[in-house]
């Protein structure tokens, strides 16, 4: 939230910089970060999970630069596709660090995964039969020698559980498309034994993102360690325990009030992992997957007024659509926002914020009150760190924008604006039409 930033003359500052400067420098629209917040954000992390794994949820934001910055901290990472695995990788981030995870992996990506060295949370035994097939298939082409690989798995169960968030954002409930449902998890793993190549390792959950109510984490933890007392009397040796992650982050005034953070979910959680892990005479390690709680505020989205519009409403035009930011027309979203010029004007006007997109959901915020809005103002708008620019797109032609990452005195652009030549340049026209 805007606690995170300072304000200078009147003007909204990230890290020592003004953001009009930033404007100034790089255009709009522009994602700017902070890198000190995510660095205290993974500070935080470690120290209420001192002996646990923190893998990064790479979708939450992706850019190759946060990517380093994880990779730096000694943070794994949670991938969930080709793509984010090869970031990972580029990033430097550790490969036995690395779980696979995802509900309908290609052939191609399992195979990506086995010969890049990371663990692979398998979502059905569908997965599992094509796994093996894949390993079989390279052997025979040479892709690695009979033998010399071996693929440790997880089994991504769906512990039928319900939390209070945004139903697209909800994974563990049991009409989820995500996991095998907890009667039949078992019988999963039983399959794997049947192969000498593929090693179950691990058991994975996920019950949801941007989760304020921690209490669901307990039953889940508890079913979690249930199974994994199931599969240990099969002959499974159980070696990673990870209950996913979605610790929600603030987005607006109430929420700050009910938020969580690590160590209470440290003092939830670790209880009944330690306990479990005593009686059943096993030492696995716990696996965590915070992704928004690591950059979710540390970033503000910057965009300028191209009109202001008396009509049904007052409209306040920008140059950042849902194209840009899409939590608020996808999820009906909450961003905070405010001024960038004017951080120290008096709230006058309620305003509708929209953006350029042909659209009628292209809104950003509604009815938002701030001071006297005119063509030229930056608008803020804040905890666009998660899913922000790893959501966005080019629908209606447009380019994608800058981002930057300050640290104190320092800026540094880390993804250039996009050209037109970005948006075309896969594109190819058949000789029958020139």
């Amino acid at each position: 939230m805007r606690e995170n930033f300072k304000i200078k003359s009147g003007s909204l500052v990230v890290g020592d910089i003004d953001t009009l400067d930033l404007v100034d420098r790089f255009g709009t629209p522009l994602y700017v970060t902070d890198e000190r917040i995510i660095r205290e954000k993974i500070d935080r992390f470690k120290k209420a999970f001192p002996f646990a794994d923190i893998l990064y949820a790479a979708k939450a934001n992706w850019n190759l630069s946060i990517l380093r910055i994880m990779a730096r901290e000694n943070l794994g990472s949670d991938v969930f596709s080709d793509g984010e695995l090869y970031m990972a990788l580029l990033a430097g981030i550790n490969r036995e660090k690395i779980l696979f995870n995802g509900n309908s992996k290609t052939s191609e990506e399992l195979s990506m995964a086995i010969k890049s060295g990371v663990k692979i949370s398998l979502d059905s035994e569908d997965e599992l039969f094509t796994l093996a097939k894949v390993m079989e298939e390279d052997k025979d082409t040479g892709g690695f020698s009979k033998g010399a690989k071996k693929a440790e798995v997880f089994f991504r169960v769906n512990p039928g559980i319900s939390v209070d968030t945004h139903p697209k954002i909800a994974t563990g409930l049991i009409k989820s498309k995500f996991g095998i449902p907890t009667d039949k998890i078992v019988d999963a793993y039983k399959k794997t034994l049947e192969f000498d190549d593929i090693v179950p390792v691990g058991i994975h959950s996920h019950i949801g993102s941007q989760i304020l109510d921690i209490s669901p984490y307990k039953e889940t933890m508890e079913r979690l360690m249930d199974i994994v007392g199931k599969l240990e009397e099969i002959g499974v040796d159980i070696k990673y325990v990870d209950i996913g992650g979605g610790l929600g982050i603030p987005y607006n005034a109430e929420e700050e009030k009910k938020a969580p953070n690590p160590e209470k979910l440290a003092s939830l959680i670790m209880p009944i992992f330690e306990d479990g892990c005593n009686e059943l005479g096993i030492r696995p390690r716990l696996i965590l997957e915070p992704g928004r709680y690591l950059v979710g505020d540390s970033t503000i989205l910057l965009t300028r007024v191209n009109a202001v519009k008396d009509a049904y409403k007052k409209f306040v035009a920008v140059d950042a659509g849902f194209n840009v930011l899409i939590r608020p027309a996808m999820y009906g979203s909450y961003h905070e926002m405010a001024v960038a010029n004017k951080m120290n004007g008096v709230t006058k006007e309620t305003y509708t914020i929209v953006g350029p997109i042909c659209e009628s959901g292209d809104i950003l915020g509604e009815d938002r009150l701030l001071p006297v809005v005119e063509k030229g103002d930056i608008i803020a708008i804040f905890n666009a760190g998660a899913y922000g620019f790893s959501m966005s797109s080019q629908y209606n032609g447009r380019k994608r924008p800058a981002e930057v990452l300050v640290n104190g005195d320092k800026v540094d652009l880390i993804r250039d604006r996009e050209t037109y030549s970005d948006i075309y340049g896969n594109m190819v026209i058949p000789p029958r039409l020139l």
